[in-house]
């Protein structure tokens, strides 16, 4: 049998010495437009299992299919759950975006959900899965650990309130900021942009950069995304593989058959 050494992750690294990563979206769930999402240059990319039809088996084509690019691949389940996430880092994944996080107690169950016993509570099956190349991987118990990067997901005002809280938990790498929910919550539905909601952002942005911790967000809006690196986020989605084929879609279409159609209202996330 050949024995492999435990592959880094580098997205990890890149965020503790504090090197902006631009990412994108992928939530057509399919492994030929992640591929062609893999080549574009993005320093990240999130597979989407909470809002996109993604499922084990499309998740694990994609990670297999950027699996040659110069991208880091992060995963988002559909919620803390920890029989999802021992799937998900069996996959191989490395980065998991934990969506929904509202207390320090939720953020302790991520953790533990990412780590083997006795730190955490995640099952031992590693002769079955690819992350440890079916036990090629020397050492893999005992390395996998320190090679998780684990980002949680703030999305309400509880959060925000339990911020502090949140970034002391030993073994969250980042703290995300999702701002379609979080406005939702706040009274502005559809407007991430809306000056009291940005606030709101922007303050939880500042107390997450101080901590140490990298801070995170999604925002197809330019002028948005560049004021979050302004403040010091290190991880910022810029858009997503829908709305780049959906627009340009759009925009195709009506060159040629002059369309009337109304630009999109709003500012959304995507």
């Amino acid at each position: 049998m050949t024995q492999s050494t435990f592959p880094a992750n580098s997205f990890k690294t890149e965020l503790t010495q504090g090197r902006p990563q631009i990412g994108c979206w992928l939530a057509l769930a399919h492994a030929y437009t992640a591929e062609i999402m893999a080549g574009a240059g993005f320093d990240w990319l999130l597979i989407d299992c909470e809002h996109a039809p993604n499922t084990l088996q499309t998740t694990l084509a994609q990670l297999q299919a950027v699996a040659a690019y110069p991208v880091h691949p992060v995963v988002r389940p559909a919620w803390n759950d920890a029989v999802m996430i021992k799937q998900i880092l069996d996959l191989g994944a490395q980065n998991l975006l934990i969506p929904m996080i509202d207390t320090a107690e939720q953020a302790v169950q991520a953790v533990a959900a990412t780590r083997y016993p006795p730190q955490g509570v995640r099952g031992v099956g590693s002769a079955l899965a690819r992350a440890s190349r079916w036990n090629r991987v020397n050492d893999y118990l005992n390395q996998a650990d320190a090679r998780i990067c684990l980002l949680v997901q703030l999305e309400t005002p509880k959060a925000i309130a339990n911020l502090d809280s949140i970034l002391a938990v030993d073994g969250v790498d980042g703290v995300f900021i999702g701002p379609a929910d979080l406005s939702a919550a706040l009274g502005y539905r559809g407007n991430p942009a809306h000056p009291e909601v940005q606030a709101v952002i922007e303050a939880a942005m500042i107390r997450i950069v101080a901590s140490g911790k990298a801070a995170g967000i999604l925002s197809a809006d330019p002028t948005l995304a560049k004021r979050y690196l302004e403040l010091g986020a290190v991880f910022v989605a810029v858009g997503t593989d829908t709305t780049l084929l959906a627009r340009g879609a759009d925009a195709l279409a009506d060159h040629f058959k002059a369309a009337s159609t109304p630009p999109i209202a709003g500012s959304s996330v995507y």
